[in-house]
């Protein structure tokens, strides 16, 4: 009760502040803000200030906003001298607290920053905001990564499993919720509210968003699940309902994710979905237990870019097998005369392809270190304009195999090991 109070009371003062800081009673640039609150502030009034600062960070404009990101990355480092001295002091008695002194004095005063930015009410969805606008200044600014870093350290630990809640989105959910929903949507575009109703509401639909206490009403990353009694091969065949429930049976006994999307640009590179796809698989269990294959209809982002990219690297047979699929006119008629040569070059693809020792394409990236298998291809089975432009209308279907996704998982991560259906190998180049 007390603790309420107190809040309540902080909420109050911050908001009086706030007020009097924007009547123009108080103007304070960026950099004194900076100055008062990493200084010896009581911390009411530490609180105050950094409200105080994310405002003003929030009105300003995008050269002052890059001056601040600049300002963090050459003026919040560790100390020198007191790292040096922490050191010599470690290498002379290597002992667990010498080594505790040591950390403490090597971490950038930028971590400290972001920890009491972080204590003011609504801070956390404007350091979100304020990564989005650092991401964006990263290729031009590479000497920001080191800024960059210490926001990714800090999410993962904000954001960590332990504070994630897991929510069905349904019908009944809020308006302010649903509404974002669809504008989150980035894996197949929903048109309007008779759209996501015909995904959320029918009783062969999931939807499910993971949420944090400190973002009110702001899904982080979202699922939406088509249940079945077979897997999918067409994503047309899910949304518009045509997945072939037999009424007679009507126990599912497949679960289908079509779309994963996350939601928030300045979380981007902190792991959700694997938390989410797993909760999720044990949700749909205890609903229906009927149900055994766990399953995605997944797009192939990277496909046709990969196929436009000539390579010194790559085989013979490789090079070959792409000039003949460049070939092919990027329509239906065209993609279904082609279909198995489609297919060997996509499966190939998901093989040989790879950015370090794993694969190229993003979205294989995930679904395989999340501990899945690649289990069928299907082309023509994304024949919009964004399913014929990215992969030439070619899905992919991850077998979630309950039994190895924790082996999968290792061997992937450890050795870059890629499990696939047997069927599958016929279409392998002896590379």
């Amino acid at each position: 009760m007390a603790f309420g109070i107190f809040q309540d009371f902080l909420s109050a003062l911050v908001k009086r502040q706030r007020g009097l800081f924007f009547s123009g009673s108080e103007e304070l640039s960026i950099d004194e803000l900076l100055e008062k609150i990493m200084g010896n502030t009581g911390e009411v009034s530490a609180i105050v200030t950094a409200r105080q600062l994310l405002d003003r960070y929030t009105e300003a404009d995008a050269e002052t906003k890059l001056a601040f990101f600049e300002n963090l990355e050459q003026n919040f480092n560790a100390n020198e001298s007191v790292v040096k001295l922490a050191y010599e002091n470690y290498a002379k008695d290597p002992s667990s607290a010498n080594l505790n002194k040591l950390s403490r004095a090597a971490e950038p005063r930028r971590h400290e920053l972001l920890r009491r930015l972080n204590q003011t009410p609504g801070a956390t969805h404007d350091l979100v905001g304020m990564r989005t606008d650092l991401l964006q200044l990263l290729q031009e600014h590479p000497q920001l990564r080191a800024v960059d870093e210490v926001f990714v350290r800090m999410f993962s630990s904000w954001f960590g499993r332990g504070f994630l809640v897991l929510q069905t989105i349904d019908w009944s959910t809020s308006a302010a919720i649903l509404e974002r929903i669809i504008r989150y949507e980035a894996v197949h575009e929903i048109k309007d509210w008779d759209d996501l109703r015909s995904r959320i509401d029918p009783p062969n639909r999931r939807c499910f968003a993971f949420f944090h206490p400190a973002l009110t009403d702001e899904p982080l990353i979202f699922v939406a699940v088509a249940l079945s009694q077979h897997i999918p091969e067409s994503i047309d065949s899910i949304l518009e309902d045509r997945v072939g429930i037999d009424v007679d049976s009507p126990d599912f006994t497949t679960a289908t994710f079509y779309s994963i999307s996350n939601c928030q640009p300045g979380l981007n590179n902190i792991s959700f979905g694997n938390f989410l796809i797993k909760q999720v698989v044990q949700v749909l269990q205890a609903e229906f237990p009927t149900i055994k294959q766990f399953v995605t209809l997944s797009p192939i982002p990277g496909f046709q870019r990969w196929l436009d990219t000539a390579s010194e690297d790559e085989a013979e047979e490789l090079v070959n097998l792409k000039a003949e699929v460049s070939q092919v006119p990027v329509n239906a008629e065209a993609i279904e005369e082609h279909a198995e040569l489609i297919k060997k070059l996509v499966f190939n693809y998901f093989i040989h392809a790879k950015q370090g020792r794993y694969p190229l394409d993003p979205v294989s990236r995930f679904h395989l270190g999340n501990g899945a298998m690649i289990h069928q291809l299907h082309t023509g089975a994304d024949l919009s304009e964004k399913g014929l432009s990215q992969s030439r209308g070619t899905m992919v279907n991850y077998l979630y195999d309950l039994r190895f996704i924790e082996r999968n998982h290792e061997q992937y991560v450890v050795e870059g090991v890629i499990d696939f259906n047997d069927k599958l190998k016929p279409l392998l180049l002896k590379i």
